[in-house]
């Protein structure tokens, strides 16, 4: 027996786009067989024996053509071509109409192999009408209009189809030269499921299954346009407070599981005209549709910051968070898209910028903060190399013996315009911006090469930015600036915060394990500020804690900071460690924190920072009364 044909040409007198034809074609291709469909309704036996004809030219390999009614006739007149292998006829009837069961003798060349689009009866090959039902779904006489009128014109049509299974098929009719056309049938269905997952991936986010920022944008392009009917509209950014936090700490499986739990509430808490979307990161917005009343949006942003507050189980651990949020209202704050976001964007910079954990509505006092701050950044980067900056040093101070054990490099900056601005002003913008590694190293430098005139006794401390830790040559920087000073090591304590840790917890360990076998003493500063400090104390053996000065300003009063702080002594106590409290600016307090058995104090009680000359006289003074005290 010869080996099976490959190809199958369907003719078929009418149009295919029937679920019984469509069976057909499914059958083959489920089988194998490549298959290619000649139809046409105006019955012109001539065009479709050279419409096949064409189709037959270019088949590689043998070919089987299958035909009923009309079709018959059509495959009797092209089954002379070289390429036929096998011809096949298929009945049809319907029953219900009085038809009686007519089934065509296939007749196939001896020993070639019919296709099994029905399991074959008697020798013969039938399709009973009544197993599939007609899916067309439309005005079919429009259709047929449609499709003759192309052929006219020459032009191709396409229709996609739905099965009663739910499968889509696409039919295209392909006009042919001497009349009729040409008819493809394909199952484009999971096609069509791929491209629906695509453009879904495309416009929602991945993991909370929100709109994401391109889907929003097409959303407010729509909202804009509707203004001047008026239509007004509102953009509530929203920034997860101290996400970066939760994420570091507990980890990224903790930290999505808190974005999903964000969404919900979100979408909790508006209504279906609203769209909730998902920014990026740890930022969501919420498009409210059809007000511009602010007391409105005032109970909408309490709602939100009220919900997100409950706390929330996820993966196990129990999680309290807080938002902040900035309002833009369409048309009051414009009705330009780009700064509607931008102003939405600049209220909850100011929301975060004024404590976090509530909202604020745009005002146009915003626009001069955010243009003064992309000038403050300017002039950051020409700061330093004109020689604006300065470092200034401020006492620490033994409490039981009262004598100066060392000084910390604070770094100042004086603007030839605007004078002296604060460092919490600059930092932040240099931190941003990656300055704060030139001007830490600079900091650095300057005073290690300051500290070797002090007295032998007394240590230099250095504030170092989780942003300079991050660098992977922090080290080397640290070990160069002593060198080129020749300080000792063991003047210099670097002060860090948590959030060094936090960002790269075994690095940053590692790296700090190196300074301290050097000898450079560690600090762990603004003790008590976050997420996880007493863990911290465990994996690292810290020099000295510095208790935050937010607890030394309540020590006398009836809260709990004198507990707090007597707290965190012992604890340092217990591991061989000094304590150093900021902020000391009574006599008071000095009193309370020597009773409590902290070890140093600094603050204006004593002395401010001051300048590099003035920090030389001040300990060339005060050595001079230890000495005659003594």
């Amino acid at each position: 027996m010869s080996a099976r044909p490959n190809n199958v040409v369907l003719v078929h007198g009418g149009f295919v786009d029937g679920a019984g034809w469509q069976q057909v074609y499914h059958l083959l291709r489920q089988q194998g067989f490549n298959v290619s469909i000649v139809q046409n309704p105006t019955l012109s036996l001539a065009g479709d024996v050279a419409a096949t004809a064409q189709i037959l030219d270019v088949q590689d390999g043998p070919t089987i053509l299958v035909g009923h009614s009309y079709g018959g006739a059509v495959i009797s007149e092209a089954g002379t071509h070289e390429n036929v292998a096998a011809l096949v006829y298929i009945a049809a009837f319907a029953p219900d109409k009085g038809e009686s069961v007519n089934t065509l003798i296939a007749d196939p060349p001896a020993g070639a192999p019919v296709p099994p689009i029905l399991p074959p009866r008697d020798g013969f090959l039938f399709l009973d009408r009544e197993q599939f039902h007609d899916s067309f779904a439309g005005d079919v006489d429009e259709y047929c209009a449609t499709v003759l009128r192309n052929n006219a014109l020459g032009e191709a049509s396409l229709r996609n189809v739905v099965a009663a299974d739910g499968r889509t098929i696409q039919v295209v009719n392909q006009p042919v030269a001497g009349g009729g056309w040409i008819a493809t049938m394909e199952d484009v269905t999971e096609r069509k499921r791929f491209d629906e997952r695509i453009a879904h991936m495309a416009h929602y986010d991945a993991l909370t299954d929100l709109p994401n920022r391109v889907l929003m944008r097409g959303h407010l392009e729509r909202r804009v346009a509707e203004l001047a009917q008026g239509n007004p509209f509102a953009i509530l950014y929203i920034d997860v407070d101290e996400f970066k936090g939760v994420n570091d700490s507990l980890g990224h499986e903790v930290g999505d599981e808190l974005l999903r739990q964000v969404a919900n509430r979100l979408r909790a808490c508006v209504s279906g005209n609203d769209l909730v979307a998902r920014l990026g990161g740890d930022e969501f917005a919420i498009i409210k549709a059809g007000t511009c009343d602010q007391a409105e949006l005032t109970a909408l942003a309490e709602q939100i910051l009220t919900t997100l507050r409950m706390p929330v189980d996820c993966k196990g651990q129990e999680i309290a968070t807080d938002a902040s949020i900035g309002i833009a209202i369409a048309p009051d704050h414009g009705d330009n898209l780009d700064d509607l976001l931008k102003r939405a964007d600049l209220a909850m910079y100011a929301a975060k910028s004024e404590g976090r954990g509530t909202f604020r509505i745009f005002v146009p006092e915003y626009d001069a903060k955010a243009r003064l701050r992309r000038q403050l950044e300017l002039d950051l980067r020409q700061a330093l190399a004109r020689g604006e900056f300065e470092v200034h040093y401020q006492p620490l101070v033994d409490l039981a013996a009262n004598v100066v054990t060392g000084c910390e490099a604070l770094l100042r900056w004086h603007h030839p315009e605007r004078g002296m601005i604060p460092p919490a002003e600059f930092i932040p913008i240099a931190e941003d911006t990656g300055l704060i590694n030139q001007l830490g190293e600079w900091v650095l430098t300057t005073a290690c090469a300051e500290a070797v005139t002090w007295p032998e006794d007394i240590k230099l401390a250095v504030n170092v930015s989780p942003v300079q830790f991050k660098s992977g040559t922090f080290a080397l920087k640290i070990v160069a600036a002593l060198a080129a000073s020749g300080l000792a090591a063991n003047r210099l304590e670097l002060e860090i915060t948590e959030a060094v840790l936090i960002r790269d917890d075994e690095a940053a360990l590692e790296a700090l394990h190196q300074l301290r076998k050097l000898g450079v003493r560690i600090a762990l500063d603004d003790f008590g500020t976050g997420y996880s400090s007493l863990s911290y104390l465990q994996r690292f053996p810290f020099d000295k804690i510095k208790i935050d000065r937010s607890f030394i300003r309540g020590l006398a009063g009836e809260g709990a900071s004198s507990s707090i702080v007597q707290a965190v002594v012992n604890i340092a106590a217990a591991s061989d460690m000094t304590t150093t409290a900021e902020g000391v600016e009574t006599e008071q307090q000095r009193n309370l924190l020597f009773i409590l058995g902290c070890t140093e104090m600094q603050g204006f009680l004593f002395s401010p920072a001051i300048t590099a000359v003035d920090i030389r006289r001040l300990l060339l003074s005060h050595r001079g009364r230890a000495v005659s005290a003594a």
